[in-house]
């Protein structure tokens, strides 16, 4: 499994770039082209999937949006190239929100995801994504007031349902991010 590749930009379009590597190109289905320049060094997060008739490699700009795309190709009914559309359309971290939320109209906005399959992923990876792609960030604060949480009785999932959007302030202390939190989620609760 190829979990990386680092090499100089050869070329690119609207999907795909080719990195050049001590003269071999690895051509990698690729949906990020503004972050490219050509003859820059770059480096490309790889997925590698193999077929009985195709071996292609997927690259991701980040581990976090490479770990998605894992977690989405798992999902029945998602292959490769929709979970790949899905991440050209919008960042990893609004289509983690959209799950933890329940917001299936932001998931049948992605290409190639109707009403069954937004169900699907929802039903199958809600509660699985926020803490990966959080816990690293998480200040001591913020793990205060989710253990505070969990003495009050919430489940994970709730709380990883609004861990985001605790993040989105700094320097608050244990307490306040606490009753934040309990503001968020009595605000999810009343819809």
């Amino acid at each position: 499994m190829i979990a990386f590749i680092r090499g100089l930009v050869f070329s690119y379009g609207i999907d795909w770039v080719v990195l050049d590597v001590g003269g071999v190109g690895y051509k990698i289905n690729f949906v990020h082209p503004e972050t490219l320049t050509l003859n820059k060094e770059k480096l490309i997060y790889t997925y590698q999937h193999v077929r009985e008739d195709e071996i292609s490699l997927y690259g991701f700009l980040s581990k976090e949006e490479n770990d998605l795309f894992l977690k989405l190709i798992n999902v029945k009914g998602i292959g490769p190239k929709i979970a790949m559309n899905m991440l050209s359309k919008a960042n990893h971290l609004d289509i983690i929100n959209s799950i933890e939320n329940n917001d299936i109209s932001f998931l049948k906005g992605m290409p190639g995801i109707g009403s069954k399959a937004a169900s699907q992923i929802i039903l199958d990876l809600k509660g699985k994504l926020v803490s990966d792609s959080v816990s690293k960030k998480l200040s001591n604060e913020i793990e205060d007031a989710i253990e505070g949480l969990k003495n009050l009785g919430y489940k994970q999932g709730e709380i990883n349902s609004i861990t985001n959007n605790l993040l989105e302030f700094s320097n608050l202390s244990s307490d306040e991010y606490l009753k934040l939190g309990l503001k968020l989620l009595m605000k999810k609760k009343m819809g």
